[in-house]
């Protein structure tokens, strides 16, 4: 198992290129949020953003698009009722606050039949997919899946320690030829060649909203075209090191993940 720790990152984070535009960084969509949690969707896009991805399009509820144009007015809009057209994007990150009606069902399920993009899935629609785990085959090559220990038991069955879903973890990435983030106290990635567990992060990741962001994170990175092992890597990483630098300024208990995203860009300096 590798450890990752600033020396590994330093060997995969690619440099900006000075005379790049934003056509370089990528174009990533964010599919999150619903009436209720349209925190979720800005949590996400604002990660996505402050991880270096050059275009972010969030997928919402046509109502709640206001909030989107008030607290994010560098994202674009498409809304969930419409015909979407996935190709012009280079990673989809899909589930935090969509809910799991019937329509998320359905959407997800159009998604997974109309696209060959590397997506990202947490939240909401994990909870989907556990439910319908005959599309399991459906998923794209390398699909990142990020579920904390309860949605971990609802995609592949309960387990009684840590261990146990981590060898049920490797096991099922290669099965699904996917990746597998497991969040937890020390964040276990694999893809079911290599295994990796995290170093950096605090309790006050333990908190509404921090999954959100960490998908924001990776999908960025994916769009920028990181190999998707590389992208949830070096993301749980980032976002881990961003917890640590906000410590300086908040506690543990009074951290917010809002606080966690505005340091991101510390936590860039860091490692370059």
């Amino acid at each position: 198992m590798i450890l990752i720790d600033q020396n590994y990152i330093k060997k995969i984070f690619r440099n900006r290129l000075f005379n790049s535009h934003k056509g370089n960084h990528g174009h990533a969509l964010i599919i999150a949020g619903s009436k209720a949690k349209i925190g979720a969707a800005i949590i996400a896009t604002k990660a996505c953003f402050r991880a270096g991805v050059g275009l972010v399009t969030v997928n919402i509820p046509k109502k709640e698009r206001v909030a989107i144009f008030n607290s994010i007015p560098e994202a674009m809009i498409e809304f969930r009722e419409e015909k979407n057209d996935w190709i012009k994007f280079n990673a989809i990150g899909i589930g935090p606050g969509i809910g799991i009606d019937n329509a998320s069902k359905c959407f997800i399920k159009q998604l997974l039949e109309t696209t060959n993009q590397q997506i990202v899935f947490d939240a909401d629609a994990l909870t989907i997919l556990a439910k319908n785990q005959k599309w399991y085959d459906k998923l794209p090559n390398k699909t990142i899946l990020t579920p904390h220990l309860k949605e971990f038991d609802r995609l592949f069955g309960n387990h009684v320690s840590e261990s146990e879903r981590r060898t049920k973890a490797e096991t099922k990435a290669t099965e699904l030829n996917a990746i597998i983030v497991l969040k937890g106290n020390k964040t276990f990635i694999t893809d079911g060649k290599q295994t990796f567990e995290n170093t950096t992060g605090n309790s006050g990741l333990a908190k509404g909203g921090s999954g959100d962001a960490l998908t924001g994170i990776i999908t960025a990175f994916l769009a920028q075209g990181y190999e998707p092992i590389n992208a949830a890597v070096l993301a749980v990483y980032i976002h881990g090191l961003a917890a640590d630098i906000t410590l300086e300024t908040q506690s543990e208990e009074s951290m917010l993940i809002t606080d966690v995203i505005d340091n991101l860009g510390k936590a860039f300096k860091n490692i370059q």
